[in-house]
């Protein structure tokens, strides 16, 4: 497919994991892609494999991005991390740390990209959320608030960027295979005091009616489509890909 041909995207977090595979994806379907990540050595790996651009970038230097202009078409937050903890425990500067990543990182890109998007009339915001954009988990409590933040922020830029040719929409996928979820799965452990292997089955997959963890690819394909002009009429929509949890 070459459904994205001379469209520019951005795509951050994307030295590995979902970021990684959504870059792949875009840049098959024809589409020049940027590979930001903190990670300098894996974003030129990416970059090098697609034929794309690195871009060595800290996305928590907030005075940095409040000062960009991006001329880009298709723009994919997905960086994140993850810390498990229960409240009473959990370091404030780490809860402050994640909602500057994964909250006021995307909205200074956002809005770094908008004045592009609106003069040619196109744009496509991705926000990679979650499930927990949607639904909540113990321990969880800055990644969970950091993701229903992203939910809001993804909404109100769908709604001013609709008359201007500018979709803006969330996907949200339960558990996937990633370097994040091992790292959760060890940390899950300890937090329950289970081993790893009853985590994926008694934690991360007891609501999921799939009993799998997702693909990273699973989720690119759905990116790619939303970054489309075949996904023109949707915006400020919320794409759950979670084996049927939000379902219950």
């Amino acid at each position: 497919m070459t459904d994205l041909l001379g469209r520019k995207a951005l795509v951050t977090g994307a030295a590995g994991g979902i970021g990684a595979a959504c870059a792949r994806e875009l840049a098959a379907r024809g589409a020049e892609v940027t590979v930001a990540d903190i990670d300098e050595l894996g974003a030129k790996t990416v970059a090098t494999e697609i034929g794309g651009t690195a871009w060595a970038v800290d996305l928590l230097d907030v005075g940095a991005l409040a000062e960009l202009s991006l001329s880009v078409d298709i723009l994919v937050n997905n960086a994140g991390v993850q810390t498990v903890s229960p409240i009473q425990d959990f370091p404030p500067e780490r809860f402050r740390l994640i909602q500057t990543l994964m909250v006021e990182a995307p909205f200074l890109l956002i809005r770094a990209a908008l004045p592009h998007m609106y003069e040619q009339g196109f744009g496509r915001v991705v926000n990679i959320s979650s499930v927990h954009g949607l639904r909540a988990s113990p321990f969880k409590v800055a990644y969970v608030t950091a993701k229903h933040a992203l939910e809001g922020l993804s909404k109100v830029t769908a709604l001013e960027g609709g008359p201007h040719g500018v979709t803006s929409n969330c996907v949200n996928p339960g558990y996937v295979r990633t370097p994040l979820v091992d790292k959760q799965i060890a940390e899950q452990a300890v937090a329950h005091g289970i081993p790893e292997q009853e985590v994926v089955e008694k934690v991360l997959l007891t609501e999921s009616v799939i009993k799998r963890l997702i693909e990273p690819e699973e989720v690119a394909r759905l990116v790619a489509w939303l970054a489309s002009d075949q996904a023109g009429m949707i915006t400020g929509s919320s794409y759950v890909m979670d084996g049927g949890w939000s379902a219950r």
